[in-house]
């Protein structure tokens, strides 16, 4: 198993009007910053990007009615890598929660790093939101 830590931030915004605003997979490059470097491009059932280490390909779970925005991220080696997010009722606002898992072979320091590059997405959503 890899060891994990999940994220969660407070937006005062309705769950599900947020939900429906920051699900769609072409809304992601305004805020998460792997992805800023370019406009997401449909391929197949997956979607390109190029990101600052290179290009990605990725995959988002469809539509829900329950929050559920999990993708997974390929950066060229073939190994998807999951990322469980959500966004959940907290009473008339929202919890958005990033789950980050340490891969194989990933140092402390890295592990820290991913942490707050997955911190300062969620700040950069949240101001875009609340702006």
């Amino acid at each position: 198993m890899l060891s994990s830590r999940t994220l969660s931030l407070t937006i005062p915004r309705h769950w599900l009007d947020l939900y429906e605003t920051i699900w769609k997979p072409e809304f992601f490059p305004k805020w998460a910053s792997g992805l800023t470097n370019s406009a997401l491009e449909p391929d197949g059932n997956r979607w390109r990007a190029r990101g600052p280490q290179g290009n990605v390909k990725l995959r988002f779970s469809p539509h829900n009615p329950f929050g559920v925005m999990d993708h997974w991220i390929d950066s060229g080696s073939g190994k998807e890598i999951y990322v469980p997010m959500r966004v959940i009722a907290n009473e008339q606002g929202a919890e958005v929660m990033v789950t980050v898992y340490r891969q194989p072979f990933t140092s402390d320091e890295r592990f820290k790093q991913d942490i707050e590059w997955v911190s300062n997405d969620l700040e950069k959503l949240n101001q875009l939101l609340t702006q």
